[in-house]
């Protein structure tokens, strides 16, 4: 730490060592740029979309990372919940201080024009300085954050980006415009379009996605209807990924054939699943989380024949699981944890064969398991309260003896609030 702590502050003055040191001392490591978003990044998409790894390996990677305390991992969906390859692809990390200033250090050692990652702020009534060193150029980035108040199509410089793969796009306002050298992003494969604001945000210029062939991953954060309008479902017809968080308003999204990987979290006021949802057969991971209206599945939940992950989290008005579930033959994780409306399990649960991971944590009225649960012969792990625990052990002994029961105390934390 003392080495980073001297990279970082070579050639500034004994205030800023001393300051340094405080923060180290007292444990503050976040800075406002975690905060803001800059820092604060869902590194599974980036490595696994740009890096061209393979998300096992940059789960484990990550998670590395993270043991030798070089960064730190949250999970957005629920703060409460074990980072584990579940729910990898909703996790974010954020840098110490001391880190997060080597690598702006070593960033402003290179032209801007050739910056590898290239962070843009808005300062009163427009860009930063330097973006006037950008107007009508060409820049080889292939990360960019920018952060801005509102903005409008004229508030925009006259940049192109064509080796872009990374945009991150922060904004505080109700009105937003995606900005007009977009379209220059030929390159681009994961986009993020999160609002920081207390009020959900109308974006406009979403179409201009249609021309983006190599955008893979899409994520939209505090917006409204982002996807309400056929022609906004359109444009994200060749991506494989797409996550919403604190959205509103749903389309038709059966059309989005290639989409393999679906997460929506704390969708306000929906009591059921978009339109469409079970008719896409491509989809390989669904998560739904944090939707306290909801009360039923759909039945036909059962073709998504594809489906290997479901997560089912923080559902507290969930009332049964459909029992078309047993069709999913190639799902090897379910997570129904903090569905505290469950009574019972479906018989039909019994059926799926390839089955591996179940996280059933805080499920309190759930009180005993369908004796089918014994027919999961593939199941490894099972994450569950103490008074189910015991249940599961039986079946242990029963029929599953690779089985391994971890046992976890009831806990509610607001946590995630504050990332």
């Amino acid at each position: 730490m003392v080495s980073t702590i001297a990279s970082s502050t070579l050639g500034e003055s004994h205030k800023a060592w001393r300051r340094a040191m405080n923060k180290i001392s007292t444990r503050k490591y976040k800075s406002d740029y975690n905060r803001k978003g800059l820092f604060r990044l869902p590194q599974i998409n980036i490595w696994v979309y740009v890096r061209k790894l393979q998300r096992h390996d940059a789960f484990a990677t990550l998670s590395e990372l993270a043991r030798r305390n070089l960064l730190n991992l949250t999970n957005n969906a629920r703060g409460n919940t074990a980072i584990q390859y579940g729910n990898a692809s909703e996790l974010y990390f954020s840098q110490l201080d001391v880190m997060r200033d080597v690598a702006m250090y070593l960033r402003h050692q290179d032209n801007v024009l050739h910056h590898k990652r290239l962070v843009i702020e808005r300062q009163n009534s427009g860009l930063l300085g330097k973006c006037d060193l950008l107007n009508d150029s060409a820049i080889d980035t292939q990360i960019l954050s920018i952060v801005t108040g509102p903005m409008e199509e004229n508030h925009w410089y006259d940049m192109t980006f064509p080796e872009t793969e990374v945009l991150l796009l922060f904004f505080t306002s109700t009105e937003y415009v995606l900005p007009p050298f977009l379209k220059s992003m030929k390159k681009l494969k994961f986009l993020m379009i999160s609002n920081c604001g207390t009020k959900k945000a109308t974006v406009k210029g979403l179409d201009v996605l249609s021309s983006l062939n190599q955008l893979k991953s899409v994520r939209f954060e505090r917006l409204f209807s982002p996807l309400g309008v056929k022609e906004n479902i359109e444009a994200l017809q060749n991506i494989e990924k797409l996550s919403m968080s604190l959205c509103e308003g749903f389309g038709n999204i059966s059309t989005l054939t290639k989409l393999q990987d679906f997460n929506l979290d704390h969708f306000s006021g929906l009591e059921e699943l978009p339109l469409g949802i079970c008719n896409m057969p491509s989809i390989l991971s669904l998560s739904i989380t944090n939707y306290h209206l909801l009360q039923m599945l759909p039945d036909d939940i059962g073709n998504m024949s594809s489906l290997r992950m479901l997560r089912l989290s923080v559902l507290p008005c969930l009332k049964e699981l459909p029992r078309s579930i047993g069709k999913l033959e190639q799902l090897e994780y379910l997570d129904i944890s903090a569905c505290e409306g469950l009574k019972e399990l479906p018989k039909e649960i019994g059926k799926l064969k390839k089955l591996k991971e179940f996280d059933m944590r805080e499920c309190s009225r759930l009180k005993a398991l369908p004796t089918t649960v014994c027919d999961l012969s593939s199941l490894k792990l099972v994450i569950c309260d103490e008074k189910i625990g015991k249940q599961w052990l039986r079946a242990r002994n029963i029929s599953i003896p690779e089985l391994r029961v971890e046992i976890v105390e009831a806990h509610f934390s607001l946590d995630w609030l504050d990332e």
